[in-house]
């Protein structure tokens, strides 16, 4: 791998990690859902940083950055846009909503509606908005990350099944340690904000990172073995559905991400294995059955995965 992409993702890594604290590996996560191409869900309870994290993102990259905060009264339009009658000009014109920015953060998505959280299915898929019949592209990089707090609590609505399907990844922060929460409390009382992040690197940096990641070697072995994990789910009668063709395609290019920023030019299973948990377990549903016998979901697919055969080369 070019010692330029090694540098350039650690200074991604490092600029976030100023004002993150928290564990590493969600950080290299964030990064390889960015460079994958894909999108992120971070879901877990409110105050340990989920909007801190897509924020130093953002911050991170000298980038256009959009925001919604959503609310039970949230419209498909206050995110997508809509088109405006212009009195002077006589026509409709089309105001550009806030998810027609490279980076977009949904935060809480869970406390709107489905029809509002169903407003980003077209975009999420294919980086553009339909208004009028007429379609307004992203250029470029585009990435949503969504934040939500977990369904038990109050004022929360599960998201679609589709729309789960089109988040790569989905991570879950947890509480810091007592050492990196004392560290949290010293950068409190420092004065390290994240709204003060300057970008370390451009959309075109972003961009050079990602066909990288395209390049990444996959044998056929380890191809294999990523159909072999796929097809587990499918046949797994404690799981309502399988994972999709494009769980499939997710899992190839999350490997192809992690095996970059360790700094490889080719996959191993190793960066399966690491990728298989955030980018399949939100897109499976355990069955009536399974629930009531109180089965966990992630014990069910670590138990399902380890039975498949791990390529020796």
């Amino acid at each position: 791998m070019s010692e330029e992409y090694f540098e350039l993702i650690g200074k991604i890594r490092d600029n976030i990690k100023s004002v993150f604290i928290g564990n590493d590996v969600t950080v290299d996560r964030l990064l390889c859902c960015l460079l994958a191409e894909g999108h992120l869900l971070i879901e877990d309870v409110p105050g340990v940083g989920k909007t801190t994290l897509a924020l130093a993102l953002a911050n991170s990259v000298k980038c256009s950055f959009g925001r919604v905060s959503f609310s039970p009264d949230t419209l498909p339009s206050d995110i997508t846009g809509l088109s405006v009658y212009n009195s002077s000009t006589k026509e409709f014109e089309f105001k550009p909503g806030p998810v027609l920015n490279n980076i977009f953060l949904a935060d809480e998505i869970n406390r709107t509606p489905p029809k509002t959280q169903s407003a980003l299915l077209e975009v999420m898929q294919e980086k553009k908005v339909t208004a009028d019949g007429i379609a307004y592209p992203i250029d470029g990089v585009f990435m949503v990350i969504a934040t939500q707090n977990p369904i038990e609590f109050a004022g929360t609505y599960p998201l679609p099944e589709a729309q789960l399907d089109r988040f790569m990844m989905k991570l879950s922060i947890g509480y810091p340690s007592k050492e990196d929460e004392l560290k949290l409390a010293q950068g409190f009382l420092d004065g390290k904000e994240v709204g003060k992040l300057t970008g370390v690197c451009t959309i075109e940096d972003v961009i050079k990172l990602q066909e990288a990641v395209k390049k990444v070697r996959v044998a056929d072995n380890v191809m294999g073995y990523i159909y072999n994990i796929v097809a587990a789910t499918r046949k797994e009668k404690r799981f309502v559905t399988g994972a999709s063709p494009r769980a499939t395609l997710a899992l190839i290019r999350a490997a192809q991400a992690a095996a970059l920023i360790a700094g490889r030019d080719y996959v191993k299973p190793d960066d399966i294995k690491q990728m298989y948990v955030p980018v399949l377990l939100h897109r499976l549903t355990l069955s009536v059955e399974a629930r009531m016998a109180h089965e966990d979901p992630e014990t069910v697919l670590r138990g399902l995965i380890s039975g498949v055969e791990v390529p020796v080369k």
